[in-house]
């Protein structure tokens, strides 16, 4: 299976540094990047999020690989990947949290 971090603060703020450095990277590459890489990149994240518990993120993280397999590009996907990296830094894993995200993410997809 994934890989699984312990709940150790350091790690904890190592995993969410070397995401939000990857959800940067790839924010520069939305705009000339094919999609199957961008996808590739995106898949990884939400891996890493996954095994580090970061719920909010991987929830995030799945409307943006629907949004990327529907064609969307540009300040969408932009948009979406500020909101990925405010979920890697929440600090709750539960369903309402990963709830609100989602729905934040809705709204912004219709505005």
């Amino acid at each position: 299976m994934g890989e699984s971090f312990d709940c150790d603060p350091v790690h904890d703020g190592n995993v969410r540094a070397e995401l939000a450095q990857r959800i940067a990277a790839l924010d520069l590459r939305v705009a000339g990047a094919p999609a199957g890489d961008l996808a590739e990149d995106l898949d990884a994240i939400r891996r890493i999020a996954q095994a580090a518990g970061l719920q909010p993120a991987v929830s995030v993280a799945h409307v943006l690989e629907t949004a990327l397999a529907r064609g969307e590009r540009g300040a969408l996907i932009h948009g979406w990947l500020g909101m990925l990296s405010d979920a890697v830094g929440c600090d709750r894993a539960d369903g309402p949290a990963c709830d609100a995200y989602v729905a934040a993410c809705s709204v912004r997809l219709s505005s």
